[in-house]
């Protein structure tokens, strides 16, 4: 058996807007690859972890430089060798969920199923994301998600004037749940004051507030608010220094680089009794199927990548009532 690997970039416009700490983009390049034996396919798709340097053209590159080493190899044989062949990213992400998905194919098992969870996976409540902006405009979209279904909603946050954009969430959406995520952008903030704060306006939880390195400081504050690592948390092997430093981790599997370093961040997380969100970059419904599989256990769900994008694949999740399910039942 011989596999075919081949891989593309896609270009998909955002739905308005999407801004944080970092910047804005209206459109996000997503690296597509596809699997085949000659019979059956496995597809899988990542978006570049931009704040560490990746771009769509470099994964390209990437998958170039694995493909003969792949080509002779059975779907669960390649899984293995890609774990040593590229690092954790977008480019092993979507080629390891290739994999995946071509493994079920082949079997004609569920990937739920193949993956080892029990039964089939449940629709989610999934946060929706409120974008960067001023509280005017953080209240009318935090108005109209609160009015769409939605009842967690995440704020984009900056370090500056984020009371006031909290607040005026709060009064767009006054029945919502809310986590906010900094982005490392609290660096020269008091977390523990903020916090305080933002507990009052009903916040529950808080997302990265420094930037990647500055870790340490956490071990001597006390939050009133579970602290979860984002950017400082990527595989399984960053756990053991982040388990006395923050209370969870958000896994997302283009940074763990794929659904079986996905895994393993889990058993990890849990090993080391700290709470577990999976989480999404800008993406279509391709790149939430494992995701989704992932968070079935997860305290906090954030996977709205696709309702944040103007379109998504057909026969994408269905986005209705603040839930994600997929559109036909996960049953095959």
């Amino acid at each position: 058996m011989t596999l075919h690997i081949n891989a593309s970039v896609e270009r998909w416009p955002v739905d308005g807007h999407f801004t944080i700490a970092r910047g804005a983009k209206t459109f996000v390049d997503l690296l597509v690859v596809a699997v085949s034996d000659g019979t059956y396919i496995g597809q899988g798709e990542g978006t570049a972890i931009y704040y560490r340097g990746e771009t769509a053209e470099e994964c390209l590159r990437q998958i170039a430089r694995v493909t003969d080493a792949l080509a002779a190899s059975t779907a669960p044989m390649a899984r293995a060798l890609l774990q040593a062949e590229l690092p954790p990213g977008a480019a092993r992400n979507a080629l390891d969920c290739a994999l995946w998905d071509l493994e079920a194919n082949q079997t004609g098992q569920p990937l739920w199923q193949l993956i080892g969870i029990k039964s089939p996976p449940m629709p989610l409540e999934t946060a929706f994301t409120i974008s960067l902006g001023t509280p005017d405009k953080m209240h009318a979209d935090a108005r109209t998600a609160a009015e769409g279904g939605y009842g967690v909603l995440k704020l984009k946050l900056n370090g500056d004037a984020d009371r006031d954009r909290v607040a005026a969430v709060r009064a767009g959406a006054p029945k919502a749940r809310i986590i906010v995520d900094a982005n490392e952008s609290w660096g020269a903030m008091d977390i523990v004051a903020e916090a305080e704060m933002l507990k009052t306006l009903g916040v529950a939880m808080i997302e990265q507030p420094l930037p990647v390195g500055q870790d340490a400081a956490l071990a001597s504050i006390t939050s009133p608010l579970p602290i979860f690592a984002d950017e400082s948390c990527h595989v399984a092997a960053d756990v053991p220094r982040l388990a006395d430093l923050y209370q969870g981790v958000n896994i997302k599997l283009d940074k763990a680089g794929g659904l079986t370093e996905a895994l393993a961040l889990c058993k990890a997380a849990e090993s080391a009794k700290m709470d577990v969100m999976v989480g999404c970059m800008l993406s279509t419904s391709l790149a939430i199927q494992a995701s989704f599989l992932v968070a079935q256990t997860a305290s906090w769900v954030d996977l709205d990548g696709p309702a944040l994008l103007q379109n998504d694949r057909p026969g994408g999740f269905v986005f209705a009532d603040g839930h994600l399910s997929p559109a036909t039942p996960l049953t095959r």
